[in-house]
Protein backbone atom coordinates (compact mmCIF):
# COMPACT_ATOMS: atom_id res chain seq x y z
CA UNK A 1 0.00 0.00 0.00
CA UNK A 2 1.61 3.39 -0.95
CA UNK A 3 1.74 6.38 1.37
CA UNK A 4 -0.85 8.80 1.07
CA UNK A 5 0.74 12.45 1.25
CA UNK A 6 -1.03 15.66 1.71
CA UNK A 7 -0.32 16.90 -1.89
CA UNK A 8 -1.92 13.70 -3.31
CA UNK A 9 -4.63 13.74 -0.57
CA UNK A 10 -5.22 18.10 -2.57
CA UNK A 11 -5.22 16.30 -5.75
CA UNK A 12 -7.54 13.42 -4.81
CA UNK A 13 -10.20 16.49 -3.30
CA UNK A 14 -9.20 18.31 -6.39
CA UNK A 15 -10.97 15.64 -8.76
CA UNK A 16 -13.95 15.25 -6.08
CA UNK A 17 -14.58 18.65 -6.45
CA UNK A 18 -14.51 18.86 -9.82
CA UNK A 19 -16.78 15.80 -10.84
CA UNK A 20 -18.10 14.52 -7.59
CA UNK A 21 -15.79 10.68 -8.43
CA UNK A 22 -14.15 9.89 -4.42
CA UNK A 23 -10.90 7.63 -5.41
CA UNK A 24 -7.90 6.63 -3.44
CA UNK A 25 -5.94 5.99 -5.95
CA UNK A 26 -3.66 8.89 -7.52
CA UNK A 27 -0.02 8.98 -8.52
CA UNK A 28 2.36 11.02 -10.78
CA UNK A 29 4.12 9.27 -13.92
CA UNK A 30 6.16 11.44 -16.19
CA UNK A 31 5.15 14.68 -14.68
CA UNK A 32 1.57 13.62 -15.44
CA UNK A 33 -1.09 13.48 -12.18
CA UNK A 34 -3.04 10.60 -13.16
CA UNK A 35 -6.13 9.27 -11.35
CA UNK A 36 -7.48 5.98 -11.13
CA UNK A 37 -10.69 5.45 -10.95
CA UNK A 38 -13.74 2.62 -11.11
CA UNK A 39 -14.38 1.92 -14.91
CA UNK A 40 -18.05 2.82 -14.55
CA UNK A 41 -17.10 6.17 -13.17
CA UNK A 42 -14.14 6.96 -15.63
CA UNK A 43 -16.49 9.17 -18.25
CA UNK A 44 -18.37 11.20 -15.10
CA UNK A 45 -14.66 11.76 -13.48
CA UNK A 46 -13.29 13.48 -17.15
CA UNK A 47 -16.77 15.40 -17.68
CA UNK A 48 -18.31 15.89 -21.13
CA UNK A 49 -15.85 16.98 -23.43
CA UNK A 50 -13.19 16.68 -20.79
CA UNK A 51 -14.24 19.86 -18.66
CA UNK A 52 -13.42 18.17 -15.32
CA UNK A 53 -9.83 17.55 -16.26
CA UNK A 54 -9.82 21.05 -17.82
CA UNK A 55 -10.31 22.56 -14.97
CA UNK A 56 -8.04 20.31 -12.61
CA UNK A 57 -5.45 21.19 -14.75
CA UNK A 58 -5.87 24.95 -15.51
CA UNK A 59 -5.80 24.91 -11.55
CA UNK A 60 -2.95 23.45 -10.78
CA UNK A 61 -1.01 23.70 -14.06
CA UNK A 62 0.01 19.95 -14.86
CA UNK A 63 -1.43 17.62 -16.91
CA UNK A 64 -3.91 15.57 -15.54
CA UNK A 65 -4.92 12.06 -17.05
CA UNK A 66 -7.87 9.95 -15.52
CA UNK A 67 -7.72 6.00 -16.30
CA UNK A 68 -9.71 3.08 -15.41
CA UNK A 69 -8.24 1.05 -12.12
CA UNK A 70 -7.20 -2.19 -12.18
CA UNK A 71 -9.34 -4.48 -9.83
CA UNK A 72 -7.50 -8.01 -10.22
CA UNK A 73 -3.63 -8.65 -11.94
CA UNK A 74 -5.50 -10.13 -14.79
CA UNK A 75 -6.16 -6.47 -15.49
CA UNK A 76 -2.68 -5.49 -14.92
CA UNK A 77 -1.29 -5.00 -18.78
CA UNK A 78 -4.76 -2.92 -19.49
CA UNK A 79 -3.43 -0.82 -16.27
CA UNK A 80 0.07 -0.31 -17.45
CA UNK A 81 -0.99 0.62 -21.14
CA UNK A 82 -3.27 2.87 -19.87
CA UNK A 83 -0.38 4.67 -17.34
CA UNK A 84 2.21 4.78 -20.03
CA UNK A 85 0.32 5.62 -23.24
CA UNK A 86 1.40 6.49 -25.96
CA UNK A 87 4.58 4.61 -25.55
CA UNK A 88 3.72 0.96 -26.69
CA UNK A 89 5.58 -1.99 -25.33
CA UNK A 90 5.15 -6.00 -26.58
CA UNK A 91 3.83 -7.91 -23.84
CA UNK A 92 3.62 -7.96 -19.97
CA UNK A 93 3.69 -11.04 -18.01
CA UNK A 94 4.33 -12.65 -14.69
CA UNK A 95 7.51 -14.78 -13.56
CA UNK A 96 8.80 -15.74 -10.22
CA UNK A 97 6.30 -12.91 -8.56
CA UNK A 98 7.87 -10.43 -10.56
CA UNK A 99 5.97 -8.43 -13.76
CA UNK A 100 8.39 -8.52 -16.88
CA UNK A 101 7.35 -6.02 -19.22
CA UNK A 102 8.77 -6.56 -22.61
CA UNK A 103 9.31 -3.45 -24.22
CA UNK A 104 11.46 -4.11 -27.43
CA UNK A 105 14.07 -1.39 -28.52
CA UNK A 106 12.41 1.77 -29.33
CA UNK A 107 9.78 1.52 -26.13
CA UNK A 108 12.24 0.57 -23.80
CA UNK A 109 14.26 4.07 -23.88
CA UNK A 110 11.02 5.63 -23.33
CA UNK A 111 9.54 3.69 -20.45
CA UNK A 112 13.17 4.05 -18.72
CA UNK A 113 13.60 7.49 -18.98
CA UNK A 114 16.82 9.51 -17.78
CA UNK A 115 18.40 8.49 -14.46
CA UNK A 116 15.78 5.44 -14.62
CA UNK A 117 13.34 8.16 -13.44
CA UNK A 118 10.37 6.99 -15.29
CA UNK A 119 11.10 2.91 -14.74
CA UNK A 120 11.24 3.75 -10.49
CA UNK A 121 7.96 6.04 -10.89
CA UNK A 122 6.65 2.91 -12.63
CA UNK A 123 8.25 0.34 -10.79
CA UNK A 124 6.58 2.19 -7.58
CA UNK A 125 2.88 2.41 -9.01
CA UNK A 126 2.81 -1.05 -10.08
CA UNK A 127 4.38 -2.01 -6.66
CA UNK A 128 1.85 -0.19 -4.69
CA UNK A 129 -1.14 -1.46 -6.89
CA UNK A 130 -0.49 -5.38 -7.00
CA UNK A 131 1.81 -5.79 -4.37
CA UNK A 132 4.58 -7.04 -7.40
CA UNK A 133 7.73 -5.42 -8.57
CA UNK A 134 8.73 -4.70 -12.16
CA UNK A 135 11.49 -5.58 -14.35
CA UNK A 136 11.22 -3.41 -17.87
CA UNK A 137 13.53 -6.10 -20.42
Amino acid sequence: MSIINIQTIRYINLLDDASRVKTRKCFIYNNTIIFAVPQELVSRAIGPGGINVKKIQDKLGKRVRVIKEANSISQAESFVDDIVYPVKFKSLEIRDNIFILNAGSQSKAALIGRNRRREDELRQIVKDTFGIDLKII
